[in-house]
């Protein structure tokens, strides 16, 4: 049965999330939808001052949806329970918490010669737009609320997931992009404005994936990080300083960009190799 209990303890969770944690409103939105379909579906009761929570009913109610959901979903419900046992103090046990393995696909990175060929014929603020995700591998949503107050000659400040912070190193040439950007669009309070507002990032993606349309190319903005990642190792960066500068929290999550880089040195190699034409 739902519990009215359970639905107050996921109302302070989001809460939390939002107030304390940070999170973004859109990984609030999703948090709340797992979370919502959990309780109608979950049994949440109490024995001898322990709290059980049997989603097993709720796994059955998302069988059929993707494993990447799946996998999303039972997050959200693990970081759930995990609040409940360290901010509320409960003795929760979960029951029907078995992990679902997902082989995780490699990103798409865009070619070097296609990122520059779009760049020559862009206008200012589209080569602006590109060249900071490209040029600083930043999430849509991180360039859509960055401040100019945040940005020096030399250094731009960007707040990422959960409010943390992370110094990026300013390229000469970008910076001297950004003051002629200013200098023609006057911008007041963020990088990127439309009226007395920052452009949200529907309006950024917007603008970016119709000029590679035209070019006959299908980007998203996340690929441009990617492709960030992916030719700063490929021309020998780090994979360290790599993941600090996508803000990473730990360097497991940039290792896909090393796999990337392994798949690509095949290919070439496969058409390189006498034998392989053989």
């Amino acid at each position: 049965m739902k519990s009215r209990e359970l639905d107050a303890y996921i109302e302070d969770f989001l809460l939390y999330l939002l107030d304390i944690r940070g999170y973004s409103e859109h990984s609030i939105v999703t948090y709340e939808i797992a979370l919502r379909q959990m309780s109608q579906k979950s049994h949440f009761c109490e024995e001898e001052e322990v709290h059980i929570l049997d989603i097993t009913p709720f796994r059955f109610a998302i069988v059929k949806n993707s494993k990447k959901t799946i996998v999303k979903k039972l997050s959200a419900v693990r970081s759930f329970v995990t609040y409940m046992q360290e901010q509320c103090h409960l003795c929760v046990r979960l029951i029907g918490d078995e992990t679902i393995k997902v082989p995780q696909s490699l990103p798409k990175p865009i070619e070097e010669q296609y990122i520059t060929e779009v760049l020559q014929e862009a206008k200012i603020e589209e080569k602006l737009l590109i060249s900071m995700l490209y040029g600083l591998g930043l999430r849509i949503s991180e360039l859509s609320t960055l401040r100019l107050d945040a940005i020096t000659d030399t250094w731009v400040q960007i707040y990422g997931k959960g409010n943390k912070v992370r110094e990026l190193p300013l390229l000469p040439e970008l910076h001297s992009l950004i003051m002629q950007y200013r200098e023609i669009y006057h911008p007041k309070t963020y990088l990127f404005e439309k009226g007395n507002a920052p452009m949200n990032s529907a309006q950024l993606r917007y603008i970016l994936t119709k000029l590679f349309k035209i070019h006959g190319l299908k980007v998203t903005p996340h690929q441009l990080r990617h492709s960030f990642a992916t030719h700063l190792l490929h021309h020998g960066a780090r994979i360290a300083d790599v993941s600090e500068l996508l803000g990473h929290e730990t360097m497991a999550t940039t290792q896909v960009y090393t796999k990337l880089g392994s798949v690509k040195k095949m290919q070439e190699y496969m058409k390189a190799h006498p034998l392989a034409k053989s």
